[in-house]
């Protein structure tokens, strides 16, 4: 049976943990024959263990000059998913923990889509920027984070209508709540870990927010964004996936 990324190139970026790491092993398993890795934590992305030809390149996301040194020439794919998150209400924000978040989640994906769109021109590819159900539902405490990935919905549209004339496709993939790293960053959610532990912090989140009572795993998100990425969705470009276990209903 032929795998979906028989013989492909794919770029990931946040590729040491989480959302990131769970893409890059479903592209190995599948067939793909090299991936470019990005994710600014060398330990963990040496670390991890691929079935593929592997280059892994450690450095933010949001810096321009990593981009410039990077041949991406060749790639089909490429998962804009690198983010950061953190939680203040407006009037108690800092600017620079807002700089931090908008300079990730959105100058960095900015940044890793135009590279990504320039080495897809002659040939065309596929696309998927990892967003969030934060950037369509409002909630208090998440303005940098909500905000940051608001933009991202709206910047694959307009990537979408840009690439479209060059066979690229870009699409947007906004899960809630997801069982990765980046909640560590999250003081509320820190602060129940300690008192009840991580799979019952994690629960207890899940049963207050989401209709279908529970969130996802880093791997059910990666089964989707590879269906995006993938020829079964030649046809399907511009779109939001929204995963969210009936959190935005």
């Amino acid at each position: 049976m032929t795998k979906r990324f028989e013989g492909r190139c794919a770029l990931v970026t946040g590729a040491a943990s989480g959302i990131g790491l769970a893409v890059a092993q479903l592209l190995a398993a599948e067939g793909a024959v090299r991936l470019i890795l990005v994710d600014r934590d060398a330990t963990t992305l040496a670390a991890a263990q691929f079935d593929t030809t592997c280059h892994r390149v450690v450095g933010d996301v949001a810096d321009d000059a990593l981009w410039d040194g990077l041949d991406l020439t060749g790639i089909d794919h490429a998962v804009v998913n690198a983010g950061v998150a953190g939680a203040a209400a407006i009037a108690a924000l800092d600017f620079a923990e807002w700089r931090r978040i908008l300079s990730v989640n959105l100058d960095g994906a900015f940044l890793t889509l135009r590279a990504a769109m320039r080495a897809m021109t002659a040939r065309g590819g596929s696309i998927v920027l990892t967003a969030s159900a934060a950037g369509i539902k409002a909630e208090p405490g998440v303005a940098a984070y909500g905000c940051s990935k608001a933009a991202l919905l709206h910047l694959a549209k307009v990537a979408a209508k840009e690439g479209a004339a060059n066979g690229i496709r870009v699409n947007a993939i906004a899960p809630a709540g997801v069982e990765t790293p980046v909640w560590d960053a999250v003081p509320m959610f820190a602060d129940r870990v300690v008192q009840i532990g991580r799979d019952a912090a994690f629960a207890e989140l899940a049963a207050m927010a989401t209709p279908l009572g529970r969130y996802a795993k880093a791997e059910e998100v990666a089964e989707q964004i590879a269906f995006l990425l993938s020829d079964q969705s030649a046809l399907i470009t511009g779109t939001t996936l929204l995963a969210d276990g009936g959190y935005t209903l």
